[in-house]
C-alpha cells in the first residue's frame, strides 16, 4: 500500500482532467527534462507524440493535445496565466514551430507530429502515450503512463517506490484512521499532520495548504463571476456567474473580497444556502472546464466538492474562518479522498 501525502491528493493544476490533461503535461515536461539530464536535449532533430487508448478516444475532449504542448513548452501548470494558453497553442499550430522548454526551437505539425491512435492501446494502463525523438537521425522513444489523479508513470518503474516512506499513523484502510484517533485520543487532522511531517516541515505544510486554499477560493470567484459560452463546440452555457448575480440580487463588488463580504453581509434563508453550495462547486467545474486552475481534489471531476463545503463554512458558518481551521479541514479532506 502507497503512502500518500495530502499534496499528493490535492494538485495545483489545469482542467479539465487530471488523468487526461495534468498526467500529459506534466509527462511531456518530464520527458524533456531527462532528454536534457541525458545530454540529448540540444541534439534533438525532431519529435513525434503518440496517444493511445482512452487518450487517444477521449483526449480532444480533454484537451490531452494542448496538455502536451504546454508541456513541451516547459510550463508549470501551478503557475501558468491561464488566459495564455490558447495563444500559447494557436501560435504551435500557426507557425508550425514549438520552442521546447522555452529554449530549443522545431518545425512541428499538428496532424504528423501529435498522433492519435483511436485503434491502438499499451499493454499496462488506458492512458498511454509515447514520446519520440530523433537525434542525429536515431530515433529515441519512451512511453508513459498517466494513472490518474495527476500521477505518471514511466513504463518499467513503479510508482510506489515514491511513496516508501515510514509514518507514525500508517493507514491502509479507514478503519485504521479512526483506530489511530481512538487509541491516541487525537483527531484526524492532528493524526494526518504527524503523518504529513515524514514528508516535510511544519512550516511548508501549513503555507502548502493555505496556497491550495486560495487557488480553491480564487476559482470559484472566477467561476461565480465569469460569463459566456465553454469552450468544446458543444455551446453549453456558464451558470454559476447567472446563480451567482440571482443570488445577491444587484448587490455589486470590485474584487473577490468585496464578494465574499456581501455574501456574508446578506441574510440568506436554508434553500439560498443549499442554492450557494451548488453554485460554488458549479463555479469551480465550469471553470475546470474552461481549462482554469483548479486543484484536483481528488480528481477533477470532483475538483468543486472540496471548496463549496470549504466557502459554505467560510461564508455561512464561521465568517472569521483562520488559516489553522483550513490547515485541519484540508488535512481530513486529503486524508479522506486517499481512501477512494
Amino acid at each position: 500500500m502507497e503512502r500518500i501525502s495530502v499534496f499528493d491528493m490535492l494538485k495545483i493544476g489545469v482542467g479539465p482532467s487530471s488523468s487526461h490533461t495534468l498526467g500529459p503535461w506534466l509527462a511531456a515536461k518530464r520527458w524533456l527534462l531527462e532528454l536534457k539530464d541525458s545530454g540529448d536535449f540540444n541534439k534533438i532533430d525532431k519529435i513525434k507524440i503518440y496517444l493511445y487508448g482512452s487518450l487517444a478516444l477521449t483526449g480532444k475532449g480533454h484537451y490531452t493535445d494542448k496538455a502536451i504542448l504546454l508541456g513541451l513548452l516547459g510550463e508549470n501548470p501551478e503557475t501558468i496565466e491561464t488566459s495564455s494558453i490558447n495563444s500559447k497553442i494557436n501560435n504551435i499550430r500557426k507557425n508550425e514551430v514549438i520552442r521546447l522548454l522555452n529554449e530549443k526551437k522545431l518545425n512541428f505539425s499538428f496532424p504528423d507530429d501529435l498522433c492519435f491512435l483511436y485503434g491502438k492501446k499499451l499493454p499496462y494502463h488506458a492512458n498511454g502515450m509515447k514520446f519520440s525523438c530523433w537525434v542525429n537521425g536515431n530515433e529515441e522513444s519512451q512511453i508513459y503512463y498517466s494513472i490518474g489523479g495527476g500521477f505518471i508513470e514511466k513504463e518499467g518503474e513503479s510508482i510506489a517506490e515514491q511513496f516508501q516512506v515510514t509514518l507514525p499513523y500508517p493507514c491502509d484502510q479507514s478503519d485504521h484512521l479512526l483506530a489511530h484517533c481512538k487509541k491516541n485520543k487525537i483527531s484526524v487532522s492532528e493524526m494526518v499532520f504527524e503523518n504529513e511531517k515524514a514528508w516535510r516541515s511544519e512550516e511548508k505544510i501549513k503555507s502548502g495548504l493555505v496556497k491550495i486554499w486560495h487557488v480553491m477560493e480564487e476559482c470559484v470567484y472566477k467561476g461565480c463571476t465569469t460569463s459566456g459560452i465553454l469552450p468544446g463546440g458543444l455551446g453549453v452555457t456558464r451558470r454559476a456567474a447567472v446563480h451567482n448575480k440571482k443570488l445577491l440580487n444587484g448587490i455589486s463588488y470590485r474584487n473577490s473580497k468585496e464578494w465574499i463580504t456581501a455574501i456574508k453581509d446578506k441574510t440568506f434563508d436554508f434553500q439560498e444556502v443549499l442554492e450557494w453550495i451548488s453554485c460554488f462547486a458549479m463555479a469551480v467545474n465550469e471553470e475546470n472546464a474552461a481549462m482554469g486552475r483548479v486543484v484536483t481534489a481528488p480528481t477533477n471531476g470532483a475538483a468543486g466538492v472540496i471548496p463549496a463545503v470549504l466557502m459554505y463554512y467560510f461564508c455561512f458558518q464561521n465568517p472569521n474562518v483562520t488559516n489553522e481551521e483550513i490547515v485541519r479541514f484540508l488535512m481530513v479532506a486529503g486524508e479522506i479522498g486517499s481512501f477512494f
